[in-house]
């Protein structure tokens, strides 16, 4: 192809290259770099990170605005992000959370708001046992081999919860469930995947909770260093505004070429994106039916992530964390967690828009965006200072188009049984990253660092320099911090 060669990169050859800059591509790299392999990473934006990405200025010093939070038994992101230098710090709830719903605020302890009413503690109950039992049966590697797999993927989450639950209240809380934990609607995901995806972050308690949970902590600094670093290690071989458009595997040689017309070449591909933007992939020879039909059929969740500053923690005045989880239509934020620095400077709260909400708010100004969460936060907490904020961020992840969505990508009814099992199967001499293509956290950032070194493995051994065997390994477990 003709190539207008701006750079001295364009045309070398690589061992690898590795489409997308975010922690899974990044994580891949690294491992790849220490193995004396010769790669290059191609990212589409001007900054890596991908779906993490820390804003820094005066009003919050830094902030994440993406992926964040880290917890217990995400023993490889620990890992990488202590190598780097990162620290972390626990999310603040020494004070009581809160249940808002029916109008009416509850304060609690603990993972999950308590339930009065008998009836409704039996159903809310049966619904977490029921959920974490259907999920032991669901192989975290393999869910379309479930023995139920097949009858649970005809199933929407909707569906399961109204099989499952017989009172309003259960109903509707494990529907706010779904909401936060995959930024969709239960009309909308599989039930058979939904459960795996549970599963696979260790069941309904750890990743709803804060304390001993997947929200337990987040890097000082925030987590968009862990990409940053790598980088800072990587150097010259990873490229930004460098979106990929063309990946021919037809020649003895891989050609990659990007929007900016650039041409290198390669003998092995990691594609560490989400599957949906490999679509935007012009591929030669084209891709197999089954791959070419999974990328077509796994939209990206919906959220925007918005923090709100203020000149004091207001809330601890009356012993509440910060945490607020809102059942009510009309209110547009769902949860909440206090987003104070460690040091308790910069007092802020940030709040998740999730699933049909985001893009119900995402069609009016940042104003009424920022008008309409301040008037909920003094009416969930009950105090008019919340109407006074300093200053206020968002990050609406719908719009950014080398992303699709946040948090993740889920699966609507019917795909896992047809296709998942192509998910990670390489492509002639592409090999599949991305926290999607996880089997513990996916979805997550530790999900993303899984599934990048699974994939660099995956290619040390296509390279000969690493045994079959040792492709997929155990994490050992991260030394607990206070």
């Amino acid at each position: 192809m003709e190539s207008l060669q701006k750079t001295s990169d364009a045309g070398q050859m690589f061992d690898v290259v590795v489409i997308g800059g975010g922690i899974s591509g990044l994580s891949a790299a690294k491992l790849l770099a220490e193995h004396e392999v010769n790669v290059l990473v191609l990212e589409a934006r001007e900054r890596v990170g991908g779906r993490t990405y820390t804003v820094r200025n005066e009003h919050v010093d830094y902030v994440d605005v993406g992926g964040a939070y880290v917890g217990p038994t995400q023993n490889r992101i620990l890992r990488l992000s202590k190598q780097l230098g990162l620290e972390t710090y626990k999310v603040n709830v020494n004070e009581r959370l809160v249940h808002y719903v029916k109008g009416k605020t509850y304060p609690f302890r603990g993972a999950f708001p308590p339930v009065w009413n008998p009836i409704a503690y039996l159903d809310y109950n049966n619904l977490w046992r029921t959920m974490d039992n259907m999920g032991k049966e669901i192989p975290a590697d393999a869910p379309w081999e479930a023995p139920h797999a097949v009858e649970w993927d005809k199933m929407t989450m909707k569906d399961l919860i109204e099989k499952i639950c017989w009172t309003k209240t259960a109903r509707q809380f494990a529907s706010l469930f779904v909401n936060i934990n995959v930024t969709s609607e239960p009309h909308e995901v599989s039930a058979l995947w939904f459960l795996w995806y549970v599963k696979q972050c260790g069941g309904t308690t750890r990743i709803f909770s804060i304390t001993n949970g997947g929200q337990e902590r987040k890097f000082v600094g925030g987590s968009g260093q862990v990409s940053e670093r790598i980088m800072q290690l990587l150097g010259d071989r990873v490229k930004l505004r460098s979106p990929v458009t063309y990946v021919d595997q037809s020649s003895e040689n891989i050609t990659v070429e990007t929007l900016n017309r650039e041409l290198y070449e390669c003998r092995y591909v990691i594609s560490a994106i989400p599957p949906t933007l490999t679509a935007k992939i012009h591929f030669r020879p084209e891709l197999p039916s089954e791959r070419n039909q999974l990328i077509q059929r796994l939209p990206m969740g919906a959220v925007i992530k918005c923090m709100m500053y203020y000149k004091e923690a207001f809330w601890k005045k009356k012993d509440y964390c910060g945490c607020m989880i809102i059942e009510d239509e009309e209110a547009p934020i769902s949860i909440t967690l206090d987003d104070t620095k460690p040091d308790g400077s910069l007092p802020a709260i940030m709040g998740f828009i999730l699933a049909r909400k985001a893009d119900r708010l995402a069609k009016v100004h940042k104003d009424i965006r920022k008008r309409k969460i301040c008037e909920l936060y003094a009416k969930v907490l009950g105090s008019q200072e919340a109407l006074h904020p300093v200053h206020y961020e968002e990050k609406n992840w719908c719009q950014e188009q080398y992303s699709g969505g946040c948090y993740t990508a889920y699966f609507p009814p019917g795909i896992m049984t047809q296709y998942g099992r192509v998910i990670r199967q390489p492509v002639g001499r592409i090999y599949f990253a991305g926290t999607e293509t996880a089997t513990q956290w996916s979805g997550y950032m530790e999900g993303a660092v899984e599934a990048g070194e699974r994939a660099a493995r995956e290619v040390l051994n296509a390279l000969g320099k690493l045994s079959a065997k040792d492709i997929w390994i155990q994490e050992p477990e991260a030394e607990n911090k206070k």
